[in-house]
């Protein structure tokens, strides 16, 4: 009994309290990688399908339609691939990287431009997509400046 309560308490010590929460991590963003892997092969196939689809059957003045609804997929891409770099960032430095997730998010919003429909976007929204970029492009300059010192 000595020994169980010995193994216990050795196994409840801080030090490897926080090896299991390591492992933990490590396990779980592995499992993420694999299945933004998996995400980002659905979109490229579902990208090399639209495009198919649409050059073998062009309809008449839609083509600069399709063209944002194009680059909105290719951003997707883009931004499956940059959540897969903070991933393996993270596995390889065991920290997240602010500057990344920021690149990642001034995609994503000028993903969110490039395909936006102003005939039924309102005015408040594209205040708060301006504002956002603002504030993000604000962060990467001082993150920037920041890492370069």
């Amino acid at each position: 009994m000595k020994k169980l309560i010995k193994y216990f308490i050795a196994a409840t010590s801080d030090d490897n309290f926080r090896h299991i929460i390591e492992s933990v991590e490590v396990v779980v963003s592995k499992l993420l990688s694999l299945l933004m892997l998996f995400v980002i092969f659905a979109a490229v196939g579902d990208l090399a399908i639209f495009i198919v689809r649409e050059i073998l059957s062009p309809s008449e003045g839609s083509f600069s339609q399709n063209l944002f609804k194009v680059f909105g997929l290719f951003l997707n891409v883009l931004i499956a691939l940059e959540i897969l770099e903070n991933i393996t960032g993270y596995l390889k430095k065991h920290v997240l990287q602010v500057e990344l997730v920021i690149v990642t998010s001034l995609i994503a919003i000028a993903r969110k431009i490039i395909i936006l429909d102003l005939k039924v976007t309102e005015g408040i929204e594209i205040i708060g997509l301006g504002i956002a970029i603002l504030a993000l492009s604000i962060s990467y300059f001082i993150i920037r400046s920041s890492n370069s010192k």
